[in-house]
């Protein structure tokens, strides 16, 4: 049975996704379209390409995340360093190695650009800070004057996870058609990391819903929920302060209240007190959030009916496709 899902972020969190995939896919249900935010995008996009949830765990735990947090000579200055580098670049570290290895991982499926994909395959949320709006990948990078099917899934994939000072903004130009008039510096933006301003994008679909597109297809949200020790975090400098902020930042949205036509549809997966910025997370605490996952959506899937799920649908319309 094919279902469309939404994958929220929550940085290195995101094992626990794969595991709630891979025990969905277990379960005979297939993936149509995709949409998520910041680690969710990852996942999304992984799926999109054609990569399973048992590969998703294995790609995960194969990887040092602290090689995306790779050091420059600017660094090492004590205390000044890293702020320099946040007023220079705007962040602690420039994403480019994320993306690249995003880049990898699609170029092993053959995929590259979104015209790569079945149209509506894969939708990514960004944060357009200069300009003060959410974004849509591909659709809305029009906007700025650039091919939607031409547009670099990775590059959406860095943009989607770039938590504001903790990694660089991707900065984009307007191309001449959609720059014409504007004063030079206006035709620069900066886009940060989506889960600012949509952490959980449920409501894509329900636009579609509301449109009579795939009006047959369930919708799956897959949510990364509290669980956090509250343990302090041990801040000795620049870098752990700026992990310890936008940590919290981004935590904020897994302690929040999912509302209850909402929770027909979404899988609630605990998060084992693993933060957001954890880096360096240990094979065993990966594979107990993998599990976790798995559990997650084992109990979602045993109380599960297509007839429930419409009815409730119908229960919840006028509130669902506001």
């Amino acid at each position: 049975m094919k279902i469309n899902a939404v994958f929220q972020g929550g940085g290195v969190k995101a094992i626990g996704l794969a595991g709630a995939v891979a025990e969905t896919e277990k379960r005979g249900f297939r993936f149509h379209h995709m949409a998520g935010t910041s680690s969710g995008s990852i996942v999304a996009a992984l799926l999109a390409a054609g990569y399973t949830g048992q590969e998703l765990k294995e790609i995960i735990q194969a990887t040092p995340f602290t090689s995306f947090l790779k050091k420059t000579w600017i660094h090492q200055i004590h205390w000044v360093g890293p702020a320099v580098r946040i007023f220079v670049k705007k962040g602690l570290y420039s994403g480019e190695a994320l993306e690249e290895w995003v880049r990898q991982l699609l170029a092993a499926k053959n995929i590259r650009v979104f015209g790569d994909l079945e149209p509506n395959r894969l939708r990514i949320i960004a944060s357009d800070i200069s300009q003060g709006k959410l974004m849509v990948l591909p659709e809305d990078i029009s906007q700025y004057g650039i091919d939607p099917k031409k547009f670099s899934i990775a590059k959406a994939i860095r943009m989607s996870t770039s938590i504001p000072y903790f990694f660089d903004p991707v900065m984009l130009r307007k191309r001449p058609g959609a720059r014409k008039g504007e004063a030079f510096r206006k035709q620069f933006v900066y886009v940060v990391d989506g889960g600012l301003l949509s952490n959980f994008p449920l409501w894509l679909f329900d636009k579609e819903e509301a449109k009579g597109q795939d009006k047959r297809i369930p919708v799956i949200g897959y949510q990364l929920v509290g669980q956090t020790d509250h343990e302090p975090r041990d801040i000795k400098g620049p870098i752990s302060m700026f992990q310890a902020l936008f940590g919290t930042m981004m935590d904020a949205h897994d302690e929040r209240y999912i509302e209850d036509f909402n929770q027909f549809r979404t899988v609630k997966i605990p998060t084992m007190g693993v933060q957001t910025t954890q880096f360096n997370i240990s094979k065993e605490k990966s594979d107990e959030l993998f599990q976790s996952g798995v559990r997650a959506a084992s109990k979602y899937f045993d109380r599960w009916s297509l007839a429930v799920y419409q009815k409730k649908c119908e229960m919840y319309a006028p509130k669902i496709l506001v």
